[in-house]
């Protein structure tokens, strides 16, 4: 009799697991089956926005539910990190983050109304590129050698743009002076494109900034770029040393992806990867990409969370190690 109710209670159990297996299966064959809200947290019109735009408008046109780019900026993006980890993880709040913003708040920070690792589940990586050190042509520098020079005779007086305090353009900025030993002012603007356009107009004499927003003035000469940050030369942009060859170890991506809270069903992590991924393989994928100054990187979501716990541990680490605090 023991053996007997011992049989029964599993096939018990087997058919409660058959049963939430199906449901799991009916919950991603119906989704989505309203508008998803892809949370963007940069201002309209920087890389970012213009990666979530292409997504949502593919899941939109494959799936028949549109997909609503919401851009909430502002507060190093913790504002728009902590609306994603609090929304219902069914699938339909989706935050297309700056996997490198995540990692430098949990090292500028020391409380956040969220969990950067924890809170939050990997969907698909989206893209990697260099960010693009460039000067004011009326700035006598040429080269990451002769900027270092001309800043150390300018202690303190040569300014620089980024997209904010806490982003990875200002961290960028931060380990190049700690490495080349130099003093630059740090002017915060609200986005890459908007320090790019003070750069263009000489507020800012120097800017750390993503390709796409800085590409199209490095072609007509309003900007001079000098090196890009990755530790080899980027096939965005080949002509370009890395800031590397001159501060050996510099090397910062900046990786875009998307997150989605930390409850939501696999299965429907699953299906939006998928779909996803299917886009970016496409051929023509590749050159819009590029445009906009990114390279294509396709994962599994397992494979972006290892990549977001990496670039996590290491960019917490270094901007702790810079001594740049935001509270």
């Amino acid at each position: 009799m023991r053996y007997a109710t011992a049989f029964g209670g599993l096939l018990a159990a087997a058919a409660v697991a058959g049963l939430s297996a199906a449901a799991a299966a009916t919950a991603a064959d119906a989704y989505p089956a309203k508008p998803i809200r892809m949370i963007v947290p940069f201002p309209p019109g920087g890389l970012s926005d213009g990666l979530a735009r292409i997504i949502g408008q593919h899941l939109a046109q494959e799936w028949g539910q549109q997909t609503v780019v919401d851009n909430r900026p502002g507060a190093s993006t913790i504002l728009a990190a902590e609306l994603v980890a609090k929304s219902p993880g069914d699938g339909y709040t989706l935050f297309f983050q700056d996997i490198t913003t995540h990692g430098i708040n949990a090292g500028l920070y020391r409380k956040l109304p969220y969990d950067s690792l924890n809170d939050f589940v990997s969907v698909a990586m989206a893209s990697a590129s260099p960010l693009v050190l460039s000067v004011h042509p009326s700035l006598p520098a040429r080269s990451v050698r002769e900027l270092i020079t001309l800043a150390k005779a300018r202690p303190g007086q040569i300014n620089y743009g980024s997209s904010g305090s806490g982003a990875i353009l200002h961290l960028a900025g931060v380990i190049f002076k700690q490495m080349a030993g130099v003093d630059l002012l740090h002017v915060p603007y609200k986005g890459s494109p908007p320090a790019v356009t003070a750069t263009l107009a000489g507020e800012v004499a120097v800017v750390f900034a993503t390709t796409g927003s800085v590409l199209p003035h490095l072609k007509s000469g309003r900007i001079r770029a000098l090196a890009v940050t990755t530790a080899t030369r980027s096939p965005l942009l080949p002509d370009l040393p890395p800031i590397a060859d001159t501060l050996p170890g510099y090397d910062i991506i900046l990786y875009q992806g998307i997150l989605a809270p930390a409850r939501t069903p696999r299965d429907i992590v699953v299906k939006l990867n998928g779909e996803i991924n299917r886009l970016m393989a496409r051929p023509a994928s590749k050159e819009t990409w590029a445009n906009l100054g990114a390279e294509i990187v396709l994962t599994t979501p397992e494979e972006m969370s290892a990549r977001f716990r990496q670039e996590v541990a290491k960019l917490s680490k270094l901007a702790a190690e810079s001594g740049a605090r935001l509270d």
